[in-house]
């Protein structure tokens, strides 16, 4: 039997619909939540997903600040606009779109940024609280875009074996926190280039996620009888079959479908739910400001 598909639209969407009311709250309080996302050069795919998070703010009514710079913007000037988004007042919510141009320092310059303005949920601060245990602040999207897909489709984590390929500051170490964390209960490997006989591990999961980045990387025998699959990747691959010459692709092969009980698609599976996440973050930052 084919594996059920997770609708990560049909889940952005209730998250949305949740974040209406508390929005509704701020306006009514005088307060109008507000995202400064800045981005440099004129990266296609960025331009893309830049896009797809101003339309979800238009949906929610949350301002959108949008602030390109050119590609010969030097690291000085960018770190400088930064600490001026941190002193503005109006500003809510920080988000530097990646990539940033060669030899930027982008581990540095996450750490400009006011933890309570970290959107993205990668200040030491805030990634710190996940290793605390601590699920109260702001997260990074798209592992708590894998968490909430897990919940929505009631999928039971306790003593459950998690697997997760990739170990990136972004996605694989801080979703293995949240899946082992007290509440969440997997029992969580992290598996990466260096591991050896990673289809081995994979084998023994109940849940997999896979975050590396390699297009159709995990094929049908990677994957045990009836485990969930969730697909993070996006990659492009040649498709002489799209007008664009082009297609996306996840990092697990189709035929995965087969094997999976439960399996998210590319597109459509973790993606919208990341953007859902980064509006949740966005209000949860505006709510804990006007807390203070």
């Amino acid at each position: 039997m084919a594996a059920a598909t997770v609708d990560g639209r049909s889940c952005a969407n209730q998250i949305e619909a949740r974040l209406e009311p508390r929005i509704l709250a701020l306006k009514q309080a005088g307060v109008e939540p507000h995202l400064a996302v800045v981005i440099i050069g004129d990266d296609a795919a960025s331009q893309v997903y830049v896009a797809a998070k101003q339309r979800a703010c238009e949906r929610l009514r949350i301002r959108s600040g949008m602030h390109s710079m050119s590609p010969d913007t030097h690291e000085a000037e960018l770190a400088a606009f930064i600490r001026s988004l941190n002193e503005d007042d109006s500003v809510h919510g920080i988000l530097v779109q990646s990539p940033l141009p060669d030899g930027f320092d982008e581990l540095a310059l996450t750490d400009l940024i006011d933890p309570a303005k970290d959107v993205d949920g990668f200040h030491p601060n805030n990634l710190g609280r996940l290793v605390q245990g601590r699920m109260d602040g702001l997260l990074p999207c798209t592992p708590a875009a894998v968490m909430s897909l897990l919940e929505w489709s009631g999928v039971s984590l306790s003593g459950k074996s998690a697997v997760v390929i990739g170990r990136s500051r972004i996605v694989g170490m801080p979703l293995s926190l949240m899946l082992g964390a007290k509440g969440c209960d997997a029992t969580v490997t992290v598996v990466h280039s260096r591991s050896e006989r990673i289809e081995t591990h994979c084998r023994t999961a109940d849940i997999l996620v896979a975050a590396v980045g390699r297009a159709h990387l995990v094929t049908r025998d990677w994957v045990k009888n009836g485990a969930v699959v969730i697909d993070v990747g996006v990659n492009r691959i040649e498709d002489v079959g799209d007008e664009r010459g082009w297609s996306l692709a996840g990092d697990v092969h189709p035929e995965v479908a087969e094997t999976a009980s439960l399996l998210s698609p590319v597109p459509g599976g973790v993606g919208p739910m990341t953007i859902a996440m980064l509006m949740a973050n966005t209000v949860t930052a505006t709510e804990q400001r006007q807390q203070r």
